[in-house]
């Protein structure tokens, strides 16, 4: 087990914990603020939480708080856009920076990044969400996701037997929404964070629902799914999940705490290949959430990561 180093002193005293917001993820993120704003009280800080709205800028300058942590997820807070606000108010906030975070969240630009830098990633295209209806633009199995969303939201797996697109495509949204088709990764579910500079151990996370892969239920619902942490993989492929994690998290700029999602192909017949399918800058932080428990696994209390995150905030990340 790796462990990580002793915890920064505080030298913060008013942090504002942004939360809620106006993205698909609203729920999963109040979750996380509450349990952020509930473990840095017992950290000895003064702390505001803020369900974000339109009217953020207005608030901070009222507010004037010493740092931001941003718990939000999803669109605009995760994308670039509340960085923006932050870095235009002077406030120091948590995470990545403005550049970092858009194109994380954006997920073909992601891909192009990682794979400049040696990460490898499914192939891709990009069509209208009609265009994924009218037909397969790909050979099943695959899998369409909302280009701009995290934590599994509007994804549709198409299992190999299928004889034309599911009606469920169109539940994502308007029908020129772009949405990604990508290969789909038979095997196993593995993720990695990255906390500083320090890369943690591996987990696997195995579904309890009879689903193919990690959905949202799977992430959030309790009983939704099993953590095995350290994951049972041979010592170079689990060392080459934490190498993918740091290189994938340097190449896009991330700052602060990241996670990276991989699918293992240990399938009879399959690939043997290690796919990443993404880098989450903006981690849950609730009950069930993956970074704390990582973070746990090599000693740092969620009240110590939350500190750290929280000292080592600033501004142009």
């Amino acid at each position: 087990m790796n462990e990580l180093g002793p915890v920064p002193s505080r030298t913060h005293s008013h942090v504002a914990v942004l939360m809620g917001g106006l993205s698909a993820e609203r729920e999963v993120s109040l979750s996380s603020g509450a349990a952020v704003a509930e473990a840095l009280l017992r950290e000895g800080y003064t702390v505001t939480e803020i369900d974000v709205e339109r009217d953020l800028a207005t608030r901070l300058q009222e507010l004037k708080p010493d740092v931001c942590f941003n718990a939000l997820h999803g669109k605009f807070g995760e994308d670039g856009c509340v960085q923006g606000v932050l870095e235009l108010l002077g406030i120091p906030y948590t995470h990545s920076g403005v550049l970092a975070s858009a194109l994380a969240m954006h997920k073909e630009r992601a891909k192009d990044i990682m794979k400049l830098a040696d990460v490898p990633v499914a192939e891709a295209v990009l069509v209208t969400r009609g265009e994924a209806l009218e037909g397969h633009v790909m050979a099943a199995p695959y899998v369409v996701k909302p280009l701009k969303e995290g934590s599994s939201v509007g994804v549709v797996i198409v299992p190999p037997d299928a004889q034309r697109p599911p009606n469920s495509i169109a539940a994502g949204g308007p029908l020129e929404e772009i949405v990604m088709v990508e290969r789909y990764i038979a095997g196993r579910e593995l993720t990695c964070a990255v906390i500083g500079d320090f890369v943690t151990d591996v987990i696997e996370i195995v579904p309890l629902r009879g689903l193919a892969f990690y959905d949202y239920e799977s992430k959030y619902g309790p009983g939704g799914s099993k953590h095995e942490l350290p994951a049972q993989l041979l010592p170079d492929i689990y060392q080459l999940v934490r190498s993918l994690t740091l290189r994938a998290h340097q190449a896009l700029g991330c700052r602060g705490v990241s996670r990276a999602d991989f699918r293992f192909d240990d399938t009879a017949g399959g690939t043997n290949e290690l796919i990443c399918l993404e880098v989450n800058t903006q981690p849950g932080m609730t009950g069930t959430s993956l970074v704390p428990e990582l973070a746990g696994y090599a000693g740092w209390s969620f009240g110590d990561l939350v500190r750290w995150m929280v000292e080592d905030a600033s501004c142009n990340r």
